[in-house]
């Protein structure tokens, strides 16, 4: 007897029965995953706002005041404009560009902070819009609030 005439493969419902079974487990495990990305995306956004200030705070030694508005992260990358605090600048401050956000979208800076921080940096969390709550809220030394 040849052995090539024997039937080999799976058949439909074997396949459709390993099929409904990754399905099962992928909805199990992709959420999971998920949850760790968004978590992740948080701790990012937490670490760089911590270091960008302390980069803003070296500068502040530097200069002895805080960007403006206006001068914002720039002036992290380039010397500010004003005659008499331009000697004392010691930049760049940043090695390259200032990072984007883990959402690919720029950190917000202004002046005042709130409570007793002298500025405000931060994130507007995943949904890119001010306020939010879990991974949508703002994250960082927020503005503030009206």
């Amino acid at each position: 007897m040849n052995s090539f005439n024997k039937h080999q493969g799976f058949t439909l419902l074997e396949m459709l029965v390993v099929l409904v079974i990754i399905g099962l487990l992928a909805g199990l495990v992709g959420p999971r995953l998920l949850g760790n990305v968004d978590k992740a995306n948080v701790k990012t956004a937490q670490t760089q706002i911590i270091m960008l200030k302390g980069t803003i705070a070296t500068l502040y030694l530097d200069i002895a005041r805080y960007p403006t508005n206006e001068e914002g992260f720039a002036l992290l990358n380039a010397p500010p404009s004003d005659e008499q605090t331009k000697p004392f600048w010691k930049g760049p401050y940043l090695d390259g560009d200032l990072p984007l956000d883990p959402w690919n979208r720029p950190y917000q800076y202004s002046v005042p902070g709130s409570k007793s921080q002298p500025f405000a940096l931060y994130s507007f969390g995943a949904d890119g819009q001010p306020g939010g709550i879990e991974y949508n809220a703002d994250i960082g030394l927020l503005p503030p609030r009206d």
